[in-house]
């Protein structure tokens, strides 16, 4: 209150705007919003300005790095500020906040939302009571976690607290004598904490001297505990508010928090994210289901916020495993004495699928779903070449992606692009906010648990079985050659012996997996190709992996042999190699 008003200037960190009025301040570090800034929307249906995607949202999202590439500036004043944006998350499309309430008929009254902000934010009448709040505080305490000399009030300097292990911005309490610091939330701390929700009994704050392991999550702690007398636990302060339950996005059912794991023979449980060993006596989270042995750390699954969500009810899990077990199999017709359907219609073709468990022609038949060698079971069409193995024919339709929160939903495509493998293929795909995810890269993993042996998305979606006309017997994906000098059979050039490789026992035969493969293993013949036509007269390019005869190509007059884009119209005969695609 003694300072002059030129010295207590400060800004509003979602619009940028010098404070003045009514605004919402954060205590623990220099952050302020307007009351208006604060009661923002979180979101904006239908947006003027962004009439590409009407029926998206525009979601409100922190203010933008500089250094952040996917924001391009704000579609109205084409700026790029340092404030609150609101952006389609299809697309490129931002809008800065001031620009947004321009623009706008959305009225920005709605209460405060959570999340803007990582600290509670407490509504003041002025930016006079910023300075005020802190004056209330006492500049001197006795803090039992150091015992040996009083702790001051420090307004300004950053600091590392002792007792979180984390990096404070603003005020704390301080010895200088000893640098022992501790933010304000550390000292004044609550001596009870109670949260039904997360726990059936209160915590009781207890200060210990020494290190201790946190019964919820297994990891060590010093300083701060809290103490259920009840169930005689100690926990970490941030583990007495531990969500009960949560849906992981890398597990179909839901996943319970337990202080200890109840096992009928005491084995050895790995966590599944990290693969290091779950104690049973410490805190950890695993599935509810019958029979499912999931089980992670605590620190491994709330690790990335964007994985996981909460459940504040557990009758919400069967509802939420239902949804995502929609089926791709729109009608039943038939069924076996098993119990198993023989006859179905599917999302994906027009026609009905029956059941088979071989192929009565010795041909290359592919499954149509994920592209891959028919065998075992699988559906096919009477009037059509159209397969479907059974496990891909009965993948669900919405399901809740590995990687992200949101549903993903299957799809059909002839010819479409994976973000992940970065490979053109045909068959089913995932659709994950934009994204598109083959139905080989929704089954990803990564590196093994127990050694450093690690794969990227498109080695790790090669197939195990494969088949060439070089070989007629079905070729095997091998690991690895003891020969010091080796050869493709195919492309006759010499072969690299610790490198992946094709190769039948019978025969003696092995070649590279790409001349095998081909460049686009994963493509239908026929398939149509968006966004490229005829030359003649704009009918739209069929895929196919070879061709009869050699005709020459239409752009560089060369005799085409492989890979090439043919007319739909049989009566044209304009042929192009995939690669003169672009020139053309």
């Amino acid at each position: 209150a003694e300072q002059s008003n030129e010295s207590l200037k400060a800004y509003c960190d979602g619009c940028g705007e010098l404070l003045s009025a009514l605004c919402f301040t954060c205590i623990h570090c220099n952050y302020h919003l307007h009351k208006q800034c604060a009661e923002a929307p979180l979101e904006i249906l239908n947006h003027p300005l962004h009439p590409k995607h009407i029926r998206r949202r525009l979601f409100l999202r922190q203010r933008p790095l500089p250094s952040d590439r996917k924001v391009y500036g704000c579609a109205l004043c084409k700026e790029k500020r340092n404030m609150f944006v609101y952006e389609c998350k299809t697309c490129y499309f931002s809008l800065d906040i001031k620009c947004a309430k321009l623009s706008s008929s959305y009225k920005f009254n709605q209460q405060p939302k959570l999340g803007i902000h990582s600290h509670p934010l407490t509504f003041i009448e002025s930016l006079m009571a910023i300075y005020k709040c802190l004056d209330e505080l006492p500049t001197k305490i006795n803090h039992p976690s150091h015992h040996i000399h009083p702790l001051f009030l420090n307004r300004s300097d950053d600091s590392f607290c002792k007792l979180c292990q984390k990096e404070h911005f603003g005020a704390f309490y301080g010895c200088s004598l000893c640098y022992f610091n501790i933010n304000l939330e550390c000292a004044l701390l609550r001596s009870i904490v109670e949260d039904k929700s997360c726990h059936q009994h209160p915590f009781t704050l207890f200060w210990k001297q020494d290190s201790f392991i946190c019964d919820a999550c297994g990891t060590e702690g010093n300083y701060i505990s809290y103490i259920c007398f009840t169930c005689c636990i100690t926990v970490h302060k941030e583990c007495t508010s531990l969500p009960h339950i949560i849906k992981f996005s890398r597990h179909d059912h839901c996943i319970f928090h337990k202080y200890f794991l109840e096992t009928q023979e005491l084995t050895k449980q790995d966590c599944k994210i990290c693969f290091k060993e779950v104690k049973l006596d410490r805190g950890s989270y695993s599935c509810g289901k019958p029979g499912c042995n999931y089980v992670v750390h605590v620190n491994c699954v709330l690790e990335n916020k964007d994985l996981y969500k909460v459940i504040e009810e557990e009758k919400q899990c069967e509802e939420l495993y239902e949804k995502s077990m929609q089926s791709s199999i729109i009608r039943v017709i038939e069924v076996n004495e098993a119990g198993e359907a023989t006859s179905v219609v599917h999302f994906s073709h027009q026609h009905c699928l029956v059941l088979a468990d071989k192929i009565e022609e010795e041909i290359d038949r592919k499954c149509d779903g994920c592209m891959l060698p028919i065998s075992n079971i699988f559906y096919y069409c009477s009037e059509c070449p159209f397969f479907l193995h059974k496990t891909c024919a009965e993948l669900p339709r919405i399901k809740q992606h590995w990687f992200h929160q949101s549903n993903a939903t299957l799809n059909f495509n002839s010819f479409k692009y994976c973000g992940f493998c970065g490979r053109y293929c045909s068959g089913f795909f995932y659709d994950i906010k934009g994204w598109c995810m083959c139905l080989r890269c929704q089954l990803g993993a990564f590196r093994c648990g127990k050694c450093k042996f690690v794969l990227d998305f498109g080695c790790l979606t090669v197939p195990h079985l494969a088949l060439h006309k070089i070989d007629e017997h079905m070729l095997n994906l091998t690991y690895h050659d003891d020969k010091e000098q080796s050869y493709c059979d195919i492309c006759e050039q010499e072969r690299d012996p610790s490198f992946w490789y094709y190769s039948c026992s019978i025969c003696d035969t092995s070649a590279h997996f790409k001349c095998v493969l081909g460049e686009f293993p994963f493509l239908k013949d026929g398939s149509i190709v968006p966004y490229y036509y005829c030359h003649k007269d704009k009918h739209t390019l069929n895929f196919f992996r070879k061709v009869k005869g050699y005709p020459e190509c239409s752009y560089c007059g060369k005799l085409c042999q492989e890979e090439i884009l043919k007319c739909e119209k049989s009566a044209c005969n304009y042929i192009i190699h995939y690669k003169c695609r672009w020139h053309y």
